[in-house]
C-alpha cells in the first residue's frame, strides 16, 4: 500500500471510525482500525463486533493494498500533524506516516484477521429515508429508551415499517414515544428493533450526508445505514419488543391544552422541591388552569398555576374545581423528569394531555404533530 492523502480529510475519518474500535476485547484486531487502498478512495473501517463504521475518502493511490493498525496511535499522530498532505506506505505489517516534517513507523496486522464489515450499501436494496424527517423522529423517541441491560430489547427503538409509513416506537416500562414518518419503496412490513447506540451515531453523523439510507438484512440479522461516503452497521436486538398498542388508552376523560413554555416553566420550579421527594409532581385540573405542586420535607413547598383549556367527555357542567372520574380531587402525579423529557421533544408551541383516571398512562400530544405520541405512567401516591 502507497498512497497520499490530506491530513484534514483522514483525521476526520479516524474522528468518525475510532469510536468503533473495542480496546479491552480479547481479540487485538479489534484494537485496530482496518485500512483498504482501492484504485481511487481510501477506506477506513472498524469494529467492536456488535456495530461498525466504514468511510471513504478521496486519496491518491500509488499502490493499493490493505493493513490493520491500532486506531489510539494511528488517531493521535494524525491529528497532531498540520494540515496538508500525508504520505502512508506499508511494508509488512507496519505502516510508514510522512507529513508536516514527522516521519514515523507503526506496527500493525495482517487484514486478513480482521472482521468483515459492511463497505457500501446499495441503493436499490435500500429504503431512501427522508434525512429531515428522520433526523427530527430519532430525539422524539430515543429519551425514552430504557438504559436497564436486564432487559436488552428495551435498549433500543422498533421501527414499524410498511409501504407509506415508518414508526418508531421506544419505551422503558414507565414511558412510551412513538413517531411515524412517511416513507415509500417497501412491498411488505418489517419489524426490528434497533440499538439506540447506532441510532446515536447517525443522528450524530447524518447532519452532514444528502441522503438517509436504510438496509435491513433480515437473514444476517443486521441493519445498514448509509451516509454518503459514511455505512454504519449494527446487529439488532432479538427477543419480544412489549405490545404496546393495548396500553395506548382509546378515550380520554379530560383533556387539557396549555402552552408548552408556560408548563415547562412550572415543571422546573416544581422540580426545586420535587427532586428529594421521588421526583414526584401533581397535576390538579381546574376549571380553565392547571396547578403544578411538589413538597419535600427538607426544601418546603410550591404550587404554579397556569391557564390551560379543559375538555371533558359528557354532559357535566365545569364547577370551580373539576373532577375527574378515578382521580382524586382532580390530581394525578407524575415523575417530573419524564414531563421535563416530553416538553423538550415538543416543536409545537402547545401540548394536549390526557387522563382517564390516576392509574391509567397519560397520553401527551403536540397538536401541530399528529404523528407523535408519548405515554408517562403516573405515580402513585400512598394515602
Amino acid at each position: 500500500m502507497d498512497l497520499e492523502v490530506l491530513q484534514e480529510n483522514l483525521n476526520k475519518a479516524l474522528s468518525i471510525t475510532s469510536r468503533f474500535v473495542s480496546a479491552r476485547s480479547q481479540l487485538p484486531v479489534l484494537a485496530n482500525i482496518l485500512l483498504a487502498a482501492g484504485k481511487t478512495k481510501l477506506i477506513l473501517s472498524a469494529t467492536n463486533l456488535e456495530t461498525s463504521a466504514s468511510t471513504s475518502l478521496g486519496a491518491k493511490i500509488v499502490k493499493e493494498g490493505e493493513l490493520t493498525i491500532p486506531a489510539k496511535n494511528f488517531f493521535e499522530i494524525v491529528s497532531n500533524l498540520s494540515q496538508g498532505t500525508i504520505h502512508l506506505s506499508s511494508e509488512k505489517e507496519s505502516l510508514k506516516i510522512t507529513g508536516s516534517g514527522f516521519t514515523g513507523r507503526i506496527l500493525g496486522m495482517n487484514s486478513s484477521d480482521f472482521p468483515k464489515v459492511p463497505q457500501v450499501i446499495k441503493k436499490e436494496e435500500s429504503i431512501d429515508l427522508s434525512k429531515t424527517e428522520f433526523l427530527k423522529a430519532l430525539p422524539q423517541v430515543s429519551f425514552a429508551v430504557s438504559a436497564d441491560e436486564a432487559r436488552p430489547i428495551l435498549t433500543g427503538i422498533l421501527f414499524i415499517l410498511s409501504k407509506k409509513s415508518m414508526s418508531l416506537v421506544a419505551t422503558d416500562g414507565f414511558r412510551l414515544s412513538k413517531k411515524t414518518i412517511p416513507i415509500e419503496g417497501l412491498s411488505k412490513e418489517i419489524k426490528t428493533v434497533i440499538p439506540k447506540n447506532i441510532l446515536l451515531e447517525v443522528s450524530r453523523e447524518g447532519g452532514e450526508s444528502e441522503s438517509v439510507l436504510l438496509d435491513i438484512k433480515g437473514k444476517e440479522k443486521q441493519v445498514v445505514f448509509g451516509l454518503g461516503n459514511l455505512i454504519l452497521s449494527s446487529r439488532v436486538l432479538e427477543g419480544a419488543f412489549p405490545d404496546f398498542e393495548k396500553i395506548i388508552p382509546k378515550s380520554s376523560g379530560v383533556k387539557v391544552r396549555t402552552d408548552k413554555e408556560e408548563l415547562l416553566r412550572a415543571v422546573k420550579l416544581a422540580s426545586v422541591f420535587a427532586r428529594d421527594s421521588a421526583n414526584i409532581v401533581k397535576i390538579k385540573i381546574m376549571k380553565d388552569s392547571i396547578k403544578l405542586s411538589a413538597e419535600s420535607s427538607q426544601v418546603g413547598s410550591q404550587e404554579t398555576i397556569i391557564d390551560a383549556k379543559i375538555i371533558t367527555e359528557g354532559p357535566e357542567p365545569l364547577g370551580p374545581d373539576l373532577v375527574v372520574e378515578g382521580l382524586v380531587e382532580g390530581e394525578i402525579s407524575f415523575n417530573y423528569k419524564f414531563l421535563e423529557d416530553f416538553l423538550r421533544a415538543v416543536e409545537g408551541e402547545e401540548v394536549v394531555m390526557e387522563f382517564n383516571n390516576a392509574s391509567s398512562p397519560g397520553v401527551f400530544t403536540d397538536p401541530k404533530d399528529p404523528d407523535f405520541l408519548h405515554l408517562i405512567m403516573p405515580v402513585k401516591i400512598q394515602s
